[in-house]
Formats: C-alpha cells, sequence, structure tokens
C-alpha cells in the first residue's frame, strides 16, 4: 500500500518540456464511463503511450500509437478499453468501470529522441452497493476568510465499530484534492498537515488537518480529502473556502 502511494505521489507533477501540471482527480459511480483527452500531434508526435498505475501495483502499458497506428495492449485490449485520435487529441474511454479500473492513467508522447508525460489522471470509482463501517467527513463546509489568512481544514476518519481492529490510516495515506472556480476536474495537492487520534463512546475517529493560507484568488475553491485504508479509497464531502465579499469588492 504505502509503495503504491509513494508512487502516486512520483507521478503527481508530470513534467512536460515547460511547466509541471497536477493530476487532476475523476470520480465516477461503479458501471459510468471515464473519458481522457491528451494532447498529440500527428506531425510532432510519432510515438504516443498510455499507461495505467493501480495503488501497490507496477505500471501498466495501456496503449501505444506508433506512426499513427494505434494499438491496445493485453489486458486491455477488450470492448471496455477504446482509444482514438481526434482533433489533436488522443483519446482514451473506459466504459462500464469496476473497481479494478482504479488507478492514475498518464500519457506520454514525444519523438524518437524525447518523450515527455504530458497528463495524468486518478479515475476513483464509488461502489455504494459496498457497505462499509467507515466513512470520512469534513469541516468546516464553508469558510470565508481575507487575503493572507490562513484557514485549517479538518479531515476526520470514523469507524462506528468500537470493537474494530482496524488502525488510523498513516499521514501518507491521506491526501488532499483542491477544484477551484473554472476547472473542470479537481487536482491532487500535497501539504503538510497534523494527525490527531480521538475516540469516544460511539465513534473511533482519526482526524487529519490541513492549513492552508489564502495568498490570491487562485487558492479559494473546494478542497476534498481522500482517506486510503482496507484497499479503498474514501472522500470526504469537501470544504469550500473562499474570500470575504469586501476583499473581493476591492480587487474588483
Amino acid at each position: 500500500m504505502i509503495g503504491g502511494l509513494s508512487a502516486l505521489i512520483l507521478l503527481t507533477f508530470l513534467h512536460t518540456a515547460e511547466v509541471p501540471h497536477l493530476i487532476s482527480l475523476t470520480t465516477l459511480e461503479l458501471g459510468g464511463n471515464a473519458t481522457f483527452h491528451c494532447p498529440f500531434s500527428e506531425k510532432a508526435d510519432r510515438f504516443f503511450h498510455w499507461y495505467k498505475q493501480s495503488l501497490g501495483k507496477m505500471v501498466q502499458t495501456v496503449a501505444t500509437v506508433v506512426y499513427k497506428k494505434i494499438e491496445l495492449i493485453s489486458p486491455f485490449n477488450h470492448t471496455r478499453f477504446h482509444v482514438h485520435k481526434s482533433n489533436d487529441q488522443c483519446v482514451l474511454t473506459i466504459n462500464h468501470i469496476n473497481k479494478e479500473d482504479e488507478a492514475t492513467y498518464f500519457c506520454q508522447t514525444g519523438s524518437e529522441f524525447l518523450q515527455h508525460f504530458v497528463r495524468g489522471f486518478f479515475l476513483a470509482v464509488n461502489d455504494y452497493n459496498h457497505q462499509t463501517s467507515v466513512y470520512v467527513t469534513q469541516t468546516p463546509k464553508s469558510s470565508s476568510v481575507q487575503l493572507g489568512n490562513t484557514v485549517t481544514l479538518q479531515c476526520s476518519f470514523l469507524t462506528k465499530n468500537k470493537e474494530s481492529s482496524a488502525q488510523c490510516p498513516s499521514d501518507r495515506s491521506v491526501h488532499w484534492f483542491k477544484s477551484g472556480s473554472g476547472e473542470n476536474h479537481p487536482s491532487i495537492i500535497y501539504r503538510n498537515f497534523t494527525h490527531s487520534n480521538n475516540m469516544d463512546d460511539t465513534e473511533r475517529r482519526c482526524i487529519y488537518h490541513l492549513s492552508k493560507t489564502i495568498q490570491n484568488l487562485s487558492d479559494t475553491g473546494t478542497y476534498y480529502c481522500a482517506v486510503v485504508t482496507c484497499g479503498v479509497i474514501l472522500f470526504g464531502e469537501g470544504s469550500k473556502v473562499d474570500t470575504s465579499k469586501y476583499v473581493q469588492s476591492l480587487i474588483s
């Protein structure tokens, strides 16, 4: 588990020839369809690859495009996985997704002499048919702060079973995502946070905090926490962070 998370962190910043990009988060329900787009130029890019990395597993090649020829690699060469080119994009589609599809997908493109990673996508699959006694909550639901001030967000991992022997996930198993205005998908962010372990009569509670200084409007948005435990990923409902109306009126 830790090895898989370390690999996920390693792949968080995919470097192109110009600037690093954050991996975006896509959350879908079991049985849905996922579509990922990656820039592709038939004139400049003679080689193109789609990769998949599941938590705790090695990287797998999903598909290759060599001199315009598309090939799906086993075990992905079946009807659920599709790759096609459209308007300078190479598109990966996964139909009828299941928990086995939950992973990081990223694309690589270039020539014979230079190839680079372009984009990354983390696909999270919600299985509401799988009942569990553990869940994640977030507080506050929303917070309005002035620019330059710091907001502290709380992520709580809870279990209703007092006799459960499950341990609190380690700090490495907690990730934070942010979705800002105008962004299609939340992006993975990593910050220092503190961890405490509280218990009461009815719940076992593990609490994680993220402190963030809101320096400009790009720091506002909805922050989500995700806890990885027992082979599953549990997401919080999000905490919305914005600036006060007074500050916004001064900026405008």
